[in-house]
């Protein structure tokens, strides 16, 4: 993190619509959903250990969180109500998927179409 990173101001989840708003001290504000955090987690069992070692994760489309852990002045640790806790969302890192938001979740649909995995969009 650098001096120049912004910084959050509010973290808002809004568990019924399962997305967690986070506005940014350079007046950004972002909104992901928990199906995006959940998937893109920074934790080693989804991102893998190393460049192009993330594992697919499929049948997240209802995952909510259940808690959020401040850690330091520099992230956040995100509990699924999956059981995942692992993985720590740094400022930088929620500033990126916020910014790039529908890149990402453009990737993650086309990864699940080639794995041949239909999502469950039921509501």
């Amino acid at each position: 993190m650098t001096d120049k990173t912004p910084r959050p101001v509010s973290i808002d989840l809004h568990k019924k619509s399962r997305i967690l708003e986070i506005g940014f001290d350079d007046g950004s504000t972002f909104e992901l959903s928990c199906e995006l955090l959940r998937v893109k987690s920074p934790s080693a069992d989804v991102s893998g250990h190393g460049p192009g070692q993330a594992i697919l994760q499929l049948g997240k489309e209802k995952v909510n969180i259940t808690e959020l852990e401040p850690v330091g002045n520099y992230a956040i640790k995100i509990i699924f109500d999956d059981g995942h806790h692992t993985g720590l969302y740094t400022w930088d890192y929620l500033y990126d998927l916020g910014y790039s938001r529908d890149k990402y979740w453009q990737e993650y649909l086309q990864a699940l179409k080639d794995a041949g995995y239909k999502r469950n969009q039921d509501e």
